[in-house]
């Protein structure tokens, strides 16, 4: 390991005993007070004080450079105007828009793109679709408490997430489609169920307004979860 050199500051904090401690100095003369108070092995020491040089040149600066002019901006007086500003700006080639306020037709701006809004999926369309599915493998890991429920809901909040670009379904959602699949799980104890999924890093929770919705958590969903 490379030995640091020069100023460096050395740092160690407890909180369980109120202690934060900070030296700064020559290398050898912090390595010695770091010693004598018994510190070695504690802490960490950092290097400060370093210069750091642009590496990404422009043109300008590179002439300055090999004409041994100093390109430090802190090394130049506050009068002295900087060489390189880049080009002049030009007003007449930022497109001016002037519109009303509140008379932006999103919808019809998606519309013109090619883009359609994303639209709440109908609880009955979802319930058929997971009648119609073959039972899903069980959900591997010490951590699941209930691995087929779990991958049900997996099921589920993937057809929202990636057939109708929704973030997530409310908790009251998530009973109506999908209880019976869930363990019969309804009310608090479906709550507790989705908490603790979320506690695991399963899921994401979404607050909005009077409801708290369910998202999945991305490596959970492609089952590297």
């Amino acid at each position: 390991m490379t030995r640091l050199r020069g100023n460096v500051r050395y740092r160690f904090r407890s909180d369980d005993h109120d202690v934060d401690i900070s030296i700064e100095g020559d290398v050898d003369w912090v390595e010695k007070y770091v010693e004598e108070l018994g510190l070695q092995g504690v802490g960490w020491t950092m290097p400060i004080g370093t210069q750091v040089k642009a590496s990404n040149l422009s043109k300008v600066s590179q002439g300055r450079k090999k004409a041994g002019i100093d390109i430090e901006m802190e090394d130049a007086p506050e009068s002295t105007k900087p060489a390189d500003m880049g080009p002049e700006p030009d007003p007449s080639r930022i497109p001016i828009v002037r519109r009303p306020i509140g008379e932006l037709d999103l919808k019809a701006r998606l519309n013109a793109a090619g883009l359609e809004p994303a639209e709440k999926p109908d609880m009955i369309d979802l319930m058929d679709i997971l009648d119609d599915m073959d039972p899903p493998q069980p959900v591997q890991g010490a951590t699941s408490v209930d691995p087929m429920a779990e991958a049900w809901l997996r099921e589920l909040l993937q057809l929202v997430v990636r057939d109708h670009g929704l973030t997530g379904l409310r908790t009251e959602d998530i009973e109506e489609i999908a209880s019976k699949k869930l363990g019969n799980r309804e009310g608090t104890t479906l709550e507790v169920w989705l908490e603790s999924l979320f506690s695991a890093g399963k899921l994401v929770k979404i607050h909005g307004g009077d409801a708290i919705g369910w998202g999945p958590s991305p490596k959970w969903l492609s089952g590297r979860f």
